[in-house]
């Protein structure tokens, strides 16, 4: 199969460069990038759901329906708005670097990317990345896993699983620092007001795992802590990968 067979959307194929204008119809009057870069401060500005074709077309000084040239529906336009606010991947993995801390660099980096912009987490995952900077993300998870013996679907549902669990981590920090925010409290006063709820509500009953868990001093959450908790999770997510690596080995 040709490159000529394999159909892209269009607003992709503009994304990559591999479209500048269509063959017929009047000329563009703006770009891919400035489509997005309007997008973008919309939802920096007032949040994901502030974005619409018509709010992104004031902010351009254009006719809603011109922005139908760029991209076909509301949904194409979020996806690129992600994509292009993730922004470059981390460093490569290095040539004396092992795979797990290559691998733990991209997790964060992709905590990073959202919580530089949390209104990403927001936005529905389509589907498989398909613009410029998914792919080269894609391509660096990839990479980190290069030579580790892990067959082609071992790799791919790796970093599935890796920057899925990213995803969540961000999220939950993102909706808990909001919720304070709500609140006018920190994070800290929230995770302190929790624990001390939790502990009337299971002062008597059947709860002694959650008793025994008060006892041993649950309180709230510092940074610190809250960073070893993002750590424990991702230590636990490779040490299943690395356990897959080592039986891939001594089969060799």
């Amino acid at each position: 199969m040709s490159d000529a067979d394999v159909e892209l959307p269009e607003s992709i194929e503009l994304a990559w460069g591999l479209r500048e204008r269509p063959g017929k119809g009047p000329r563009r009057s703006l770009t891919m990038e400035q489509v997005v870069a309007a997008g973008i401060r919309v939802a920096e500005a007032d949040g994901l759901p502030a974005v619409s074709m018509s709010r992104v077309a004031g902010e351009l000084g254009v006719a809603t329906m011109s922005l139908y040239r760029y991209v076909s529906a509301k949904s194409d336009l979020l996806e690129l708005m992600a994509d292009t606010a993730y922004g470059d991947p981390p460093p490569p993995r290095g040539p004396d670097e092992d795979w797990r801390p290559a691998l733990a660099r991209w997790a964060l980096a992709n905590v990073t990317a959202i919580h530089r912009h949390p209104w990403i987490r927001q936005v529905p995952v389509g589907g498989p990345p398909m613009g410029p900077n998914g792919v080269r993300w894609m391509e660096a998870g990839l990479a980190a896993l290069r030579g580790t013996g892990l067959r082609a679907a071992e790799r791919i549902s790796t970093i599935m699983l890796v920057s899925g669990y990213a995803r969540h981590w961000a999220t939950l920090a993102a909706d808990l620092t909001e919720a304070a925010a709500r609140e006018q409290l920190n994070p800290d006063d929230v995770g302190m007001r929790y624990w001390q709820q939790l502990a009337r509500l299971t002062r008597h009953g059947s709860y002694p795992a959650i008793r025994e868990l008060l006892a041993e001093g649950a309180d709230g959450e510092d940074d610190d802590e809250f960073e070893a908790e993002w750590r424990f999770g991702l230590d636990r997510i490779l040490d299943g990968v690395e356990v897959l690596i080592r039986s891939r080995t001594a089969a060799d």
